[in-house]
């Protein structure tokens, strides 16, 4: 950005013209942020932006109108979700972006009469910001903060969410709010498949938690894997609490996720140390955070202090300046994943950022890559979205060549050299060969994998040379292969030969939904893989099967459906199926032959919860699908029995609040060698 000069140099012309031009910028920035949950800038760069304008408005209060975005509170435009009013505003913070800033905040409050008070420092949680409402111990109503004033009704999501109470152990009415958000394992794997499904990605995982928590389907809330951190009280005399230390404490009693890493601090050398400690360990935590709040501890003093038209007086957020290097990027690659998407990804020169070497950065997609605009020779500046995905944020136009050309997106697969399409209205190019080499490669090795065959000891390097050797062709080559041809792998010998060919007779015998999903037909997973095989039993009678008897299914639905259905329709496929027969493949849905029909657990509803001891989770769940029960992920009044091990959380209050029977782990346990008896 072009440096500025000082405010207190400008004319009020030249404030007024600035200023003007820095409403249009933040007012459409916070549209994307928002309200479309699509950033086209980085938080630090909004930030200077807004900063600069509140510094304007300060020194020029003639500018300041009812309508600039430092009158605001976040944004509320058109959406699909109920709107609801707040009972009580919700406010934004206010921002500093160092520590000297952060203790002038400090001195303002002594000087206005504050003596010395405690702070409670937290977490600053990079999410979206909710309200939950509960009457009488009940989860009634969950909203956003909208414009502070009005937010939008998220209550059939919220329940969605596995760390929310539905019901509180007290009868009481009360407002709390807090933080929902996406752990970074979540946002990595999220964006992933968006990228392998040919759907845009979220810049971050504040964009992805407000973008599932916003959508009308609660079922696909549900996926996202949410979490939330409860941090403030409304009205503080509800809990019979008297600081905001004892508030989180108090939130825990009542089942709620509290961020643990708070403290109490009474001067600045510990305001200092509690910044660097976090400022340092921020890479390693299992969720995003952007800074920390510093809040005034005293529950009545807060009262006391009140609030701006916008913030609170007696919170700050402390900012962390950006994580960002320079580098050039020196060629942009582009690899063709399993279902055919292609992706680009940016080559540059190694820089270290938050703690380890990067050197390539995914563009995601030809779209993304235009809007960047990122050319071969260009200096760009890299962040980690959500601090694990490298990510360019920028280029530095400055440093570019004057003789640069815009990248030429390719109209060939960079693999098999086969004309790349647009399918549907999805933002990826995909090949649809499907003898394209790269997608032979990464479907031989994803049909190995654990979840699929389970061919143990056939991982992508080991694929890499069969290919390359001309030793498979397509996935039933593997039932083929030599003790001979193995041997002539590099560092391969005969045990490990051995192996490998014990491994692959063996996935012969595996049940028809292993090789549904190990086909690696598109939308199609483990579970929905389950799903299709109980119902259809053959892989004839799925073959011959329409889109809509497939999209029947329970669970299933039109999407699975048409994606099955094309698949099964494509000759190669069906003479791909026809040598998986000849070569000894089992087609057929086997887990049925053990399933126990007249057990006590047939036909029953039954969720697991809590850390179970004795067995493992997935052991739990496989033992009780062989005896005919049904094991679902969440509680309703459609649940027959929930099985509870140790920290057993909400699944286990909502239970409880609903009537449904409950048992411990060795009730379980008991049941089952009563079962073996029998």
């Amino acid at each position: 950005m072009d440096e500025k000069r000082p405010v207190n140099q400008l004319t009020i012309e030249e404030a007024r013209q600035e200023a003007e031009e820095i409403k249009t910028k933040v007012v459409q920035w916070g549209q994307e942020y928002y309200q479309n949950d699509e950033p086209s800038v980085e938080d630090y760069v909004y930030d200077q932006q807004y900063a600069r304008l509140v510094s304007i408005e300060q020194q020029f209060p003639s500018l300041q109108t009812p309508d600039s975005p430092t009158q605001q509170v976040g944004g509320l435009g058109e959406t699909e979700l109920t709107k609801v009013p707040h009972d009580l505003p919700m406010l934004s913070m206010g921002d500093v972006f160092s520590t000297d800033e952060l203790f002038e905040f400090n001195d303002r409050l002594e000087k206005n009469g504050v003596d010395q008070p405690e702070y409670n420092l937290e977490l600053k949680i990079d999410g979206l910001a909710i309200s939950l409402v509960y009457e009488n111990g009940k989860l009634v109503q969950g909203s956003t903060r909208g414009n502070g004033q009005i937010g939008e009704d998220i209550t059939k999501n919220v329940k969605m969410i596995k760390s929310i109470p539905t019901s509180l152990p007290e009868p009481i009415s009360v407002e709390v709010r807090g933080e929902c958000y996406m752990p970074k394992e979540a946002f990595a794997k999220l964006n992933a498949q968006r990228e392998a499904d040919g759907l845009p990605v979220f810049a971050n995982p504040r964009n992805a938690a407000a973008g599932s928590l916003r959508q009308l389907d609660p079922q696909i809330t549900a996926k996202r894997e949410l979490s939330t951190f409860i941090y403030y009280v409304p009205e503080y005399q509800t809990l019979g609490v008297t600081t905001q230390s004892d508030a989180l404490e108090r939130f825990k009693q009542l089942g709620f996720q509290v961020n643990s890493n708070y403290q109490v601090v009474k001067n600045r050398q510990d305001i200092q140390r509690y910044i660097d400690r976090y400022t340092g360990q921020r890479n390693n935590l299992e969720y995003g955070i952007d800074g920390i709040v510093e809040k005034v501890n005293d529950l009545a003093l807060q009262e006391e202090l009140g609030n701006t038209v916008k913030v609170p007086r007696w919170e700050i957020a402390y900012k962390f300046p950006p994580e960002e290097e320079a580098t050039i990027v020196r060629d942009i690659e582009w690899t063709v994943g399993r279902t055919g998407t292609v992706t680009p990804t940016a080559v540059m020169d190694p820089v270290q950022l938050a703690g380890t070497t990067v050197a390539r950065a995914s563009l995601h997609n030809p779209d993304y890559l235009i809007e960047k605009d990122v050319r071969i020779g260009d200096t760009v500046y890299l962040h980690k979205a959500g601090d694990i995905i490298p990510e360019i944020s920028q280029v530095e136009l400055k440093k570019r060549d004057p003789n640069s050309e815009p990248y030429v997106i390719p109209t060939h697969c960079p693999e098999c050299g086969s004309e790349l399409v647009h399918l549907d209205e999805e933002v990826a190019l995909r090949c649809i060969n499907p003898m394209c080499p790269a997608q032979i490669k990464e479907g031989l090795a994803h049909f190995a994998s654990r979840n699929a065959m389970n061919i143990d000891g056939l991982g992508p390097k080991i694929v890499e040379q069969l290919f390359t050797l001309k030793l498979v062709k397509d996935v039933s080559d593997l039932y083929h292969l030599t003790r001979d041809e193995l041997l002539t792998l590099d560092k391969f010998g005969d045990k490990s030969a051995e192996n490998l060919l014990t491994a692959i007779d063996n996935s012969r015998h595996n049940s028809l939904e292993r090789l549904l999903f190990g086909l690696g037909i598109r939308h199609v997973g483990a579970k929905a893989g389950r799903l299709i095989a109980q119902h259809f039993k053959t892989i004839e009678a799925i073959m011959t099967a329409s889109n809509e008897e497939i999209a029947g299914v329970d669970s299933i639905g039109p999407i699975i459906g048409d994606s099955v259905a094309t698949y099964f329709d494509n000759q190669q496929v069906r003479e791909l199926i026809e040598k998986l027969q000849t070569a000894g493949v089992n087609t057929d849905y086997l887990s049925d032959d053990e399933i126990v029909t007249d057990s006590q657990w047939s036909g029953q509803k039954i969720v697991l919860t809590g850390k179970l001891t004795q067995m493992t989770r997935k052991e739990a769940q496989e033992w009780l699908e062989k005896h005919g029960a049904d094991v679902v992920g969440s509680v309703s009044k459609k649940t027959n029995l929930v099985i509870a091990g140790t920290d057993a959380g909400s699944k286990l209050t909502k239970a409880q609040s609903l009537g449904v029977n409950v048992i411990n782990e060795q009730e379980f346990v008991t049941a089952m060698k009563e079962d073996l008896q029998k």
